[in-house]
């Protein structure tokens, strides 16, 4: 494998990255916690959840919790969502006196059918003018770089990417990620990493490529294939946050290790108790019961544990049951599991 190395620092604006991994916006997950852990597993960049201008505007309580930053978890980006240049650029002036983001980004790839409803997403892939106007009303209500998350296109017989994202560079964004998908793909399919070179080849302000990142080759191959500066993983890092450690090893051309069983089980735990702390007991222990199997994914005598997990009412609860599985792990380690 000929491997990748990044000849530069990478800078977004004014803001530098140490890295190559972008942890991707995941929605109902990527709130301070998830962003804190991948940053302490070795992100460069993290990203928020989608926030609504709307909600904002109208200023939704729950909105402006979910445009909290930690202190320690920088850079972070916070993404907006909208189809209003008008509320886009109020929204952004929020964010810069209100929050310590370091990055403002405008979701223009989310293909779900709530956010199409508000002319938003990947809406924006199918009306241009729309997004640049957008893209324009946010780059002059804030002095926070830009950026935007957008897809291949709309849909196959539109894959207008390469020339949209050089209209948004003239707008004055500061980079731009690409996933390599229509929106009427949805998820489904394969992402195609020419969508994301023809990008890379349109601009001259940073590209970060995403789409079915789940190996640390994954990542190697796409930097190879486009020539993009970093990469955004999205799913691939819910339970596997060492993820992001692999591909810097594996980008330096070292062989990278896997993480023992016992050892995710306690990075499971860890997550756990600091979700609970942030989020309240038993909104954190609602979040795990969905997340805890990520961390268990391939694990040997996992059903019982997950089917367990997914039914725990308390902290102390999803404790005991991951601690007797990581028990469990060790005999079977030493090979004294029946």
């Amino acid at each position: 494998m000929k491997f990748w190395r990044r000849k530069h620092v990478l800078k977004i604006g004014n803001i530098e990255l140490s890295g190559h991994v972008v942890a991707a916006p995941l929605a109902g997950i990527s709130n301070p916690v998830y962003r804190q852990v991948c940053h302490d597993a070795g992100a460069a960049l993290s990203v928020s959840e989608m926030i609504s201008d709307k909600a904002l505007h109208y200023q939704n309580e729950r909105t402006f919790d979910m445009c909290r930053v930690y202190e320690t978890e920088h850079p972070v980006s916070l993404q907006l969502f909208g189809g209003d240049p008008e509320t886009m650029a109020e929204a952004a002036e929020y964010l810069t006196e209100h929050t310590a983001c370091d990055i403002i980004d405008i979701n223009m790839g989310c293909p779900v059918p709530k956010v199409l409803k508000s002319h938003a997403g990947s809406w924006l892939m199918k009306e241009p003018d729309l997004a640049v106007s957008i893209a324009r009303a946010v780059v002059t209500h804030t002095n926070r770089p830009v950026t935007v998350k957008m897809r291949a296109g709309y849909d196959m017989e539109h894959i207008n990417a390469p020339e949209l994202a050089k209209q948004l560079e003239e707008t004055g964004i500061s980079a731009v990620a690409v996933h390599g998908r229509t929106r009427t793909q949805l998820y489904r399919g394969q992402s195609d990493n020419r969508y994301i070179r023809m990008v890379k080849e349109a601009v001259s302000i940073p590209v970060i490529g995403n789409g079915d990142i789940r190996t640390p080759e994954d990542a190697v191959r796409m930097l190879e294939e486009t020539g993009c500066d970093a990469v955004m993983v999205g799913r691939g890092l819910v339970g596997r946050p060492y993820l992001i450690e692999q591909i810097e090893t594996c980008l330096a051309g070292r062989p990278y290790d896997e993480p023992s069983y016992e050892a995710r089980i306690r990075l499971c735990i860890d997550y756990a108790e600091r979700l609970c702390a942030y989020e309240g007991e038993h909104t954190g222990v609602s979040m795990m019961r969905g997340i805890a199997s990520y961390y268990m994914e391939g694990m040997p005598y996992a059903a019982k544990t997950r089917s367990a997990c997914a039914k725990a009412e308390t902290l102390a609860e999803l404790r005991q049951i991951l601690n007797d599985y990581a028990a469990k792990l060790a005999q079977y380690s030493l090979g004294t599991n029946d």
